[in-house]
């Protein structure tokens, strides 16, 4: 095989992404892969059928299209994207997956906060789904300017998932885990269900909504779920209403020491999750285990807004800082301390220190902190 063809089945979630989801005892690396949309076809005797049973496939055969990634220039083929652009990106996420499926508290690394973040913007758009996001929002039919948009917008999401609450979340007491699907970073958000305006045509909602919630499993008992600050502090306003501040293309300050963990999830929220999971799938996901594909079987209610209890994603409210302003000191070049607020707006732009709405803030975030402890 030519170098060129050996990069020209396209893994759009990575295989090592995916190993992550077959436990270390599992002997058989191999997938329960199910089509959640599978194609007719017809039998011996002529009579049609649907494939409604899941293949036992491996990592090399799941999540891959050819020529996802080749760009074309009349007779000219070039694997250079799939090559040398995702072979760096999925090498530095590797190890920044590595590290947050791992974080122990208190742990700082900036290089892995922002190969996540990177990796994280570019897994959620690199998929099928992503790739016909990208098309929609550029109004371009080419897949050569979209594979350039792709390029440009792999820091797309940096300042609304730097400025949220995060929370790393673990499935190891429960006997269900996560599942892994085609487009693996999921935004959730009660107010935009299945087949809402938000929802159509392979669409996600916002991850700047102030409701919405983004969930990225890391491995088959590990996940990250960030929330938007604004809807911590007031989850009693309408879900679908832009956080503060919504721009993502700007810069956005993080802090370690917020970071949440020790949540161990009952059996019942994995099973939620991984119905979230399903639900936002375009047409693939993959187990260990074949029952852990049909989470719904196992829910009392499949009411979107009310899975968890409406709190499936929420972190604690009561570890979570009220703050206000972040105050960088003045530099050994003479340059002025640089300021922010807690929506990463700056000094002299609208609604910076927003007293009116703190105020308002303060009053709905301890109402909700006493909520949620009688809870």
């Amino acid at each position: 095989m030519r170098q060129s063809e050996a990069y020209r089945n396209n893994h759009y979630v990575p295989a090592w992404y995916q190993e992550r989801f077959l436990r270390p005892h599992v002997q058989e690396r191999k997938f329960k892969y199910l089509d959640l949309q599978p194609e007719c076809f017809t039998d011996s005797k002529g009579r049609p059928h649907f494939r409604t049973t899941p293949r036992r496939w491996g990592p090399g055969l799941c999540f891959a299209q050819p020529d996802l990634y080749t760009t074309f220039l009349g007779a000219e083929i070039s694997t250079e994207i799939e090559q040398k652009f995702f072979g760096e990106v999925d090498d530095r996420g590797k190890r920044a997956v590595e590290f947050w499926s791992d974080y122990q508290p208190l742990t700082v690394d900036r290089d892995a906060l922002h190969e996540l973040i990177r990796y994280m913007t570019l897994q959620k758009l690199r998929t099928p789904k992503g790739l016909d996001y990208i098309a929609r929002q550029t109004r371009t039919s080419s897949r050569n300017e979209v594979l350039m948009h792709l390029q440009a917008l792999q820091r797309f999401y940096g300042a609304i998932w730097m400025e949220a609450e995060w929370a790393l979340v673990d499935a190891t007491v429960s006997e269900t885990k996560f599942i892994v699907s085609d487009h693996p970073v999921t935004v959730y958000n009660q107010g935009c269900f299945p087949g809402s305006r938000w929802c159509r045509d392979g669409d996600d909602p916002d991850p700047w909504l102030s409701g919405s919630f983004t969930f990225f499993p890391l491995s088959s008992e590990r996940a990250l779920i960030l929330a938007n600050t604004s809807w911590v502090r007031n989850p009693y306003g309408n879900p679908t209403k832009p956080r503060p501040n919504p721009n993502p293309m700007r810069s956005a300050v993080f802090k370690f020491t917020d970071v949440q963990t020790g949540r161990l999830l009952a059996e019942d929220e994995v099973i939620a999750m991984n119905f979230v999971i399903k639900s936002r799938a375009l047409r693939y996901i993959a187990a260990e285990q074949e029952d852990w594909l049909y989470p719904e079987r196992a829910l009392q209610s499949t009411h979107w807004s009310k899975l968890g209890g409406g709190l499936l994603f929420m972190p604690d409210p009561r570890e979570v800082t009220f703050s206000s302003e972040v105050i960088f000191g003045g530099f050994p070049d003479g340059r002025p301390a640089e300021v922010w607020d807690e929506y990463g707006r700056r000094p002299g732009q609208p609604s910076f220190s927003d007293e009116a709405q703190r105020d308002r803030e303060w009053d709905t975030c301890q109402a909700f902190k006493g909520e949620f402890s009688r809870l």
